[in-house]
């Protein structure tokens, strides 16, 4: 008889694993009680929200129907290679700072360092936007002329965001849940009544696909408008790769991280497409309350499509709906922002007091100056909501396509320092599917789609009308130097950022590139349990994979 019973033999297998493949440093505090539910539709919540509610009206009036189509297909095609090769590498290596982290791992420190805090900034910069937003969304029902302090309204998102995350990431993930199937609701729901709007069953009027052939459509502003859709659609589809983030804190990376990314991916890209085509058809690019005449965004499209129809309280009631999907996207980038501080401290690259977590695996300094950074969204005090809103996505766009084709890089790297140290593939807990073929195709989007806001940058400077010139002339020079201050600065800060990070630290500490056969493709490694293989291997019936599928 065996001197060791199973239960004990397994947990010394375990121990064993866990020498080999230590835990990385970034990993220690952190409570493993994300469920597959909670990441996919953290996954969700993450990107569906103020980029498609609000910014879809915009990108709409800038290049027509077919043009903000054809923006949105493409820019989701991109990410369909960046999420799976976030999948491959976050299954392997779960670390809080994912592909924030893997730099330092494959490529050069200084990479990691520089990306980390760009993502972080990326996110700090997102949640003041998000909130701005939700001062928009208020003004829908307000009167004209109303004196309501639009800034009482973010103020309030900061007060209930914090009290969430200090509770715990089971009480996030679980409230994300809930929000996730309310915006899934939402936008299900747009789609059904948006066709019986575009037939004419609801609000009595038939719109058909009539605002194609309108002036204008369906390219409008030529090519020059369908480029300037690209930070706005950049802006829109943000947050998709959240689920390599929460991946650190999984029960299981190696079961949810490649389900909750080919489900959300797919999900969201269909969401988008379907609503991008039923606004452009129900929505003319001259449509009135489509964007302001400053150029800032006004009401919500999804909202504007009712009123338009003449449904007054279906148009509140998706507005209300609308209201809640920002709040919740505003708590899974608390989220994400408050992880990104974690692993800069817990890597040497912030003060360690900043990586401190309580109890709970709360990091609660990290909460603390997350929450100072949204309240920059209170300079609505000052300046319209509209407004803000507009300035800070112009610069979270640009800095969401440096991450992704970051991403697509790092991935090409790791596969060749995987090669190198004589791996095969088949070994991978996940394999992305595509690759390399379609990193290649989603690298030259990027690409392109970076070029674009290079050339936008340079281009369309305004020519002042005079000192003779109308009101009206003035007015809209004003505007549009505006939108061309913002499209300079967004096309051009997380490139020049990014670089003096980068180089800066390169300088001061003397990293060098890493040798791919030297790469450390080991420490932080998920070692699954008995019960972990076992939930791998379990046999689920059809209706579980419906329901997956749907929720």
């Amino acid at each position: 008889m065996s001197r060791y019973n199973e239960p004990d033999l397994m947990a010394g297998m375990f121990e064993e694993e866990q020498l080999r493949y230590p835990m990385a440093p970034e990993q220690k505090g952190l409570k493993r009680d994300l469920r597959l539910r909670h990441m996919i539709m953290i996954a969700i919540s993450g990107t569906i929200g103020t980029g498609l509610f609000l910014t879809s009206g915009i990108i709409i009036q800038q290049a027509g129907p077919a043009g903000a189509l054809l923006a949105y297909f493409l820019v989701g095609v991109w990410l369909v290679f960046v999420c799976q090769a976030i999948a491959e590498i976050a299954t392997l290596l779960p670390l809080p700072g994912a592909f924030n982290a893997w730099g330092a791992r494959v490529f050069d420190e200084a990479f990691s360092f520089q990306m980390t805090w760009m993502y972080f900034i990326n996110w700090a910069l997102t949640i003041p936007a998000e909130l701005s937003a939700a001062a928009v969304i208020v003004g829908f029902w307000l009167p004209e002329g109303s004196h309501f302090h639009t800034w009482i309204v973010p103020l309030i998102g900061i007060v209930l965001m914090v009290f969430i995350n200090l509770a715990g990431v089971r009480t996030y993930g679980e409230l994300e849940y809930w929000f996730s199937i309310l915006k899934i609701i939402t936008i299900l729901m747009f789609i059904v009544c948006g066709i019986l709007v575009d037939a004419g069953v609801l609000g009595g009027v038939t719109y058909g696909m009539k605002s194609w052939s309108v002036p204008g459509a369906p390219f409008n502003n030529g090519f020059m408008g369908f480029l300037k859709t690209f930070v706005s659609v950049g802006y829109s589809y943000g947050g998709t790769e959240l689920t390599g983030v929460t991946a650190a804190e999984s029960r299981n990376p190696h079961k949810h991280v490649p389900k909750a990314v080919n489900l959300v991916v797919f999900r969201i890209i269909f969401f988008y497409v379907a609503s991008i085509f039923l606004l452009g058809n129900i929505l003319a690019v001259n449509s009135p309350g489509l964007v302001g005449g400053d150029g800032t965004v006004t009401t919500a499209p999804f909202t504007l499509v009712f009123a338009q129809a003449g449904i007054k309280g279906a148009a509140n009631f998706m507005n209300a709906v609308v209201f809640i999907s920002v709040f919740s996207t505003v708590n899974s980038d608390f989220y994400v922002t408050t992880r990104m501080l974690l692993s800069l401290a817990r890597n040497g690259w912030a003060p360690s007091i900043v990586g401190y977590t309580n109890v709970r695996g709360v990091p609660v300094v990290a909460v603390a100056i997350v929450t100072l950074f949204s309240c920059l969204s209170l300079i609505t005090v000052f300046v319209a909501s509209g407004i803000v809103f507009s300035w800070l996505i112009s610069i979270v766009g640009p800095n969401d396509f440096q991450t992704w084709i970051f991403i697509l890089l790092l991935h090409f790297r790791f596969r060749y320092c995987w090669k190198s140290q004589g791996l095969h593939v088949q070994e991978l807990p996940y394999v992305a599917w595509g690759y390399p073929y379609g990193n290649v195709v989603a690298a030259v989007i990027g690409f392109c789609c970076i070029l674009a806001t290079f050339y936008l940058s340079f281009t369309n400077f305004p020519t002042n009308p005079g000192p003779d010139a109308s009101s009206d002339a003035r007015d809209s020079y004003k505007s549009s130097i505006s939108l061309w201050a913002r499209t300079f600065l967004g096309t051009w800060f997380p490139w020049v950022c990014s670089a003096i990070l980068y180089f800066s630290y390169k300088f001061i500490k003397g990293t060098k590139i890493i040798k791919a056969e030297e790469a450390d493709l080991d420490t932080g490694r998920f070692i699954p349990t008995e019960s972990d293989k076992a939930d791998l291997a379990a046999h689920r019936s059809w209706r579980k994979k419906l329901m997956d599928f749907i929720l």
